[in-house]
């Protein structure tokens, strides 16, 4: 049941996206046998139209999980193009490792294993895409490395930004082990709507997902 979206809005929607072939398809299926987590289809299918929009050559993932996600994305990504995708977990390293293999990627995507807090000070960018789809108490925290990293006229993707509608309660209705993230999300939610760098919006699909476009800089007139 979703708290974000009527369930039969979310079923009709889900039901008119064509299944994936290949390992993709592969993996779906084992996520819903295993509960795999992989983004949602209509996510998916937003992330799709995204990308063949802006046909990126470099993009930054956190967060690899079983791979799905990049594996997904390389499908729009221009001659010569990479993924760099962050994952802390050896048993999502391992999974991913092999679906990458399966998918002949692995000279496309490289995956970095440690945690993205300690990677992403080290990372030189510019990336024309970054997806976000990590620890939800850490997005606050990724921001400011994700602006810093994205190009001009970049776009940063933020998957599960409501967490089950949770976010857009009242924090006294939310059980106080999770008061935490709820903060957390909702001090990133307040700083993308509000960052002078960023044009955003929140969509109330999948888990919700948060859309950022770094704006151009304008050239500084010296006359």
């Amino acid at each position: 049941m979703s708290e974000i979206n009527y369930d039969y809005i979310n079923t009709f929607i889900r039901d008119m996206i064509p299944e994936k072939e290949g390992i993709l398809g592969e993996i779906e299926r084992e996520a819903m046998v295993s509960d795999l987590p992989i983004i949602q289809k209509e996510v998916a299918s937003l992330i799709s139209v995204l990308l063949s929009i802006k046909k990126p050559k470099k993009i930054l993932e956190i967060g690899t999980a079983v791979g799905y996600s990049s594996i997904l994305m390389s499908n729009y990504l221009q001659p010569q193009g990479e993924i760099i995708t962050i994952e802390r977990y050896d048993i999502m390293q391992r999974a991913a490792k092999e679906n990458f293999k399966k998918a002949n990627l692995e000279n496309i995507i490289t995956m970095i294993e440690k945690d993205a807090e300690e990677v992403l000070p080290t990372l030189e960018g510019p990336f024309d895409v970054i997806f976000m789809d990590a620890a939800k108490g850490q997005y606050n925290t990724f921001l400011p490395h994700c602006i810093r990293l994205l190009k001009d006229d970049g776009l940063l993707i933020a998957d599960n930004v409501l967490h089950k509608g949770m976010i857009a309660r009242s924090r006294y209705d939310v059980p106080r082990r999770q008061r935490t993230i709820h903060k957390r999300m909702r001090n990133f939610l307040w700083e993308i709507m509000h960052n002078p760098q960023l044009d955003s919006c929140i969509l109330p699909m999948g888990d919700g997902v948060a859309l950022c476009h770094k704006k151009i800089r304008k050239e500084e007139n010296n006359d």
